[in-house]
């Protein structure tokens, strides 16, 4: 590995909400920056304004944010090689595409939309398919085929053009992944990319080159749909002069769909229920799609699930801290095939995260599910219901679920719970049963079953029959945790209400 220091860096582009897929590439970069004592730099690649969207960039910080991807250099925290967006650097890369016109690398093209299109019409006639390369480029409308002044011409008259990059004929172009080893690519089947707009602004393929070298970016992380990209990128590094400037570069594998081909997608999401995005996301047209955040995920949850997509710790250890994680990680120990995605593995990961969670901070996270419910309660109560119910929980919306009538008294009773236990002289017992209550001097779980147990063993009736009854009046069904804790918990005076109450409702 290079011994400069290592910096990289996440670009996403502000079009929309930032997938998990890209969520992963962050994450990635991140480990590996923190692994190596290096830079985590994000930077907005913002070229395209026919496609940015309003709130992607805020969604972008916000999202790393809350998974606890702290940013080294940013647009937000600044840095000594800013601008971090690329449409505030638009100046920069004028500059190097005139660099490579005047050495012989890139030439102007002054072909229109309807002329290219009717080359590719033609050449679909035939059964071809047209490509901009060194086989078409001498029978098109470029700098290669006009003359100086011609050029020079169109240039002072304002006709539109755009800067391509002149791949050589016939080349070999090698290169080491870190992931996929060895690659090559022969320059003979590839086109002559577009590296500069009509509209004044560089293509991502110049600006990421041009930003990565005076970024001095070392290593390159990002998902395999741009290994297409690296041999344009690599030609670029040579043809700027910057061969023993070139970062080394890995290409990660894609996430698939639970089930079926492809990459994973949004709609695969919305099929199945579960969300492919960090935080919840409105588009500008009032569309909202679901986020881990709101769907009740824990951030160190969807950190860990993210980091086993793909990468492997060669142990059987499934849970990490961030710090494990930044430990353990390699980008050697990723593999080459696609991850595939699997819903039901998340919720795992989430209840390990609920269980391992902190009780207090458990009941904090639980006060805000009881406030929009119009309910408040003690801390210790909630520390109490959470501590029981964690264990059979996925996420914090599920304690309501499970414990809900540690809060509300039951007005309903489960009809086949009553049919089961409430006959014979159960209804006579529980009417005699707030009485014996009265007499227990310590309200403690184990005082509270033996004086149940003692009164049962009385009258020589069935324990379980009794218990059924008990947790009916006291919960609403056959459901909930440890009976006599929930007794405990409610109280001496509620127990007794409650026990009145369904009493008086059952008959």
């Amino acid at each position: 590995m290079s011994q400069k220091k290592v910096r990289v860096r996440f670009a996403p582009s502000p079009t929309g909400p930032l997938h998990i897929g890209g969520v992963r590439t962050a994450l990635f970069n991140y480990l590996f920056a923190k692994k190596h004592g290096g830079d985590f730099i994000l930077r907005i690649e913002d070229t395209d304004q026919t496609r940015f969207v309003e709130g992607a960039e805020t969604y972008v910080n916000e999202a790393l944010n809350w998974l606890g991807l702290a940013i080294d250099e940013g647009v937000v925290q600044g840095g000594a090689y800013g601008p971090y967006k690329q449409s505030e650097r638009k100046d920069i890369y004028l500059d190097y595409a005139d660099r490579l016109i005047k050495s012989g690398w890139a030439y102007y093209a002054f072909d229109t939309a309807e002329e290219l299109d009717a080359e590719r019409k033609a050449a679909e006639a035939t059964k071809t398919k047209f490509s901009y390369d060194m086989h078409t480029r001498q029978g098109l409308k470029n700098s290669l085929t006009l003359t100086p002044q011609e050029v020079e011409q169109k240039i002072k008259n304002g006709t539109p053009y755009v800067v391509r990059f002149k791949m050589p004929a016939n080349e070999d172009i090698s290169a080491m992944d870190i992931i996929r080893g060895a690659v090559k690519f022969n320059t003979t089947i590839l086109d002559d990319k577009v590296i500069f707009k009509s509209d004044g602004l560089p293509t991502y393929h110049l600006a990421n080159v041009v930003d990565d070298y005076l970024m001095k970016i070392t290593h390159v992380i990002r998902g395999e749909e741009w290994l297409p990209s690296l041999p344009l990128h690599i030609m670029l590094y040579k043809a700027l002069g910057w061969e023993n400037e070139c970062p080394e570069f890995a290409h990660l594998p894609l996430i698939l769909k639970p089930t079926g081909k492809g990459k994973l997608s949004k709609r695969d999401g919305d099929k199945a229920g579960f969300p492919v995005f960090p935080l919840e996301w409105t588009s500008p047209d009032g569309e909202t799609a679901s986020g881990y955040r709101e769907s009740g995920y824990l951030p160190g949850a969807v950190v860990n699930l993210l980091a086993l997509l793909g990468w492997n710790p060669g142990t059987e250890q499934e849970i990490f801290t961030m710090d494990q994680l930044i430990a353990s990680f390699s980008l050697e120990r990723v593999n080459r095939s696609g991850a595939r995605f699997d819903p039901e593995k998340a919720k795992w990961f989430n209840h390990q995260y609920i269980v391992n969670l902190d009780d207090a901070q458990l009941a904090n996270e639980f006060a805000s599910a009881l406030s929009q419910k119009g309910l408040d309660a003690s801390i210790e109560l909630r520390m109490q219901v959470v501590s029981l119910v964690k264990e059979r929980i996925n996420f914090v919306s599920d304690i309501w679920d499970q414990a809900s009538f540690f809060f509300v008294a039951p007005d309903t009773y489960d009809a086949k719970m009553i049919k089961k236990c409430w006959k014979g002289e159960v209804p006579s017992f529980m009417a005699a049963l707030p009485i014996e209550f009265e007499n227990i001097a310590a309200w403690k779980a184990e005082n509270i079953k033996a004086c149940i147990s003692a009164k049962i063993e009385e009258k020589g009736m069935g324990f379980g029959m009794v218990m059924n009854a008990l947790r009916l009046s006291l919960v609403g069904g056959g459901f909930g945790p440890d009976l006599m804790t929930i007794a405990q918990i409610l109280g001496r005076k509620e127990t007794m209400a409650r026990i009145k109450k369904a009493v008086e409702i059952i008959g």
